[in-house]
């Protein structure tokens, strides 16, 4: 690490404190206030070590965009990362659209297919909820 910027293709990057970290034997759920919002991470107990993680200080919630899931309204899901929100753009390409949701978090992008957009109908000012799962969630510090 040894003070290192890296730039990631990862679209989603989201910059908060953690506001706790619970250690299991293996891995460690860490939480991450993000804008007012709980980011889950499952991230193992060393690369919580590692990162130094505890409550307050500053870390960065990575999501690619491919492990964003997108549904309509509250889910009764196993994932933990839930936020509701609106679309602010669908781009679409061959076979799969980016899907760009304004949240509480801040804009979640979705690379999502494009049946799943007709789907779900999802155009600009449509609610849309953004689903990732605790073990998609990468943290940085």
């Amino acid at each position: 690490l040894g003070g290192k910027i890296m730039k990631l293709s990862a679209r989603n990057q989201f910059e908060g404190k953690v506001k706790s970290v619970e250690e299991g034997a293996v891995n460690s759920i860490v939480k991450i206030d993000v804008n007012g919002a709980i980011v889950t991470a499952t991230i193992s107990k060393a690369s919580a070590n590692e990162l130094e993680l505890k409550e307050g200080v500053a870390a960065t919630a990575v999501i690619k965009a491919t492990e964003v899931m997108v549904g309509k309204g509250t889910l009764k899901l196993s994932a933990r990362n839930q936020f509701e929100g609106k679309v602010k753009s669908v781009e679409e390409g061959a076979v799969n659209s980016i899907v760009k949701i304004d949240a509480p978090i801040g804009q979640v992008t979705a690379t999502i297919s494009n049946a799943a957009v007709k789907e779900l109908e999802l155009k600009e000012g449509a609610p849309a909820t953004a689903v990732i799962k605790a073990t998609s969630v990468m943290v940085g510090r």
